[in-house]
């Protein structure tokens, strides 16, 4: 496939229009390879996922991340560095589609939605709009809330997020706030999303799912709305597990799209490795890559 072809099919997916103004998706190093034959898909562009790439014997590299948000030059010997020496010994090209990815309400970032089964959907921040190859325009922005099928008990969703979420790294989670007797309307962001709780909380969330909250923004949380108190809650589950997962199925899109391109997807690694800390002496694992 034509890289000019794989790189307009990624942007069907993840269109440059809603991506937000701070960020840069797009070519993160560009190559003069015309023809891809294999891309090679993960949620970071570390070092250890370059090398990976490179050892499948893929064409080019695509992750959700972006290699920096901010042009530097490569003047510390740091992970930075070495990612851009492998990309550029091996003349492989990296694309990043991140918030490009994270605001299309119909791609893979609402892909816990989906398997909630959420309905009367609506994006909790407004990107902007995009105009796909067909003609179609799509409205986009972060996050989501909708309805659930029907109204667990906060015990019994649990389970079903503990079932959704274990898969992809999420083995433990925070919770913030207060919870209802029954949760009937959820919202969801990937990634960072803490600064949208309260958009969640005014389109009427009973919980809010995301990752990424610092302790003065869940102390917000919680005296959010004092005036018409009501139960609600944000679960903090990490900033990896609901990425990695939405960047896996990203692979699988292009895999079923582009036809005659192999597509591997590399698992990330989150760097956060949870640890219980007891009076009694506990194994720890040194283990850093993935």
């Amino acid at each position: 496939m034509q890289q000019s072809r794989l790189i307009s099919l990624i942007e069907e997916t993840a269109p440059p229009a809603l991506a937000a103004p701070w960020d840069k998706s797009g070519i993160q190093v560009a190559s003069p390879r015309t023809e891809i034959l294999h891309l090679a898909v993960s949620l970071d562009p570390a070092p250890d996922v370059v090398s990976a790439a490179v050892g499948l014997g893929a064409d080019m590299l695509l992750t959700h991340h972006p290699l920096s948000l901010s042009a530097r030059f490569p003047d510390r010997l740091d992970g930075y560095r070495r990612t851009l020496a492998l990309l550029l010994a091996h003349d492989m090209p990296h694309y990043a589609a991140h918030t490009s990815l994270d605001a299309n309400p119909f791609g893979p970032s609402v892909w816990l939605s989906d398997e909630l089964g959420l309905t009367g959907r609506s994006v909790l921040e407004a990107t902007g709009v995009a105009r796909l190859p067909d003609g179609r325009e799509i409205a986009g922005g972060f996050g989501c809330v909708g309805d659930l099928p029907d109204a667990p008990a906060p015990e019994v969703f649990f389970m079903k997020m503990g079932e959704l979420l274990s898969s992809c790294g999420a083995f433990r989670a925070n919770l913030i706030g207060t919870l209802p007797e029954r949760i009937r309307r959820v919202a969801l962001c990937t990634g960072s999303g803490a600064s949208l709780a309260e958009a969640a909380f005014r389109q009427g969330a009973d919980i809010y799912i995301t990752g990424d909250f610092k302790y003065h923004s869940a102390l917000d949380l919680e005296w959010i709305d004092t005036s018409t108190p009501r139960p609600f809650a944000a679960l903090d589950v990490g900033h990896f597990s609901l990425e990695e997962e939405m960047t896996r199925r990203f692979a699988s899109l292009i895999r079923e799209q582009a036809d005659g391109l192999r597509v591997s997807f590399i698992p990330g690694r989150d760097p956060f490795t949870p640890l219980t800390l007891t009076s009694e002496p506990t194994e720890v694992s040194r283990e850093y890559a993935h």
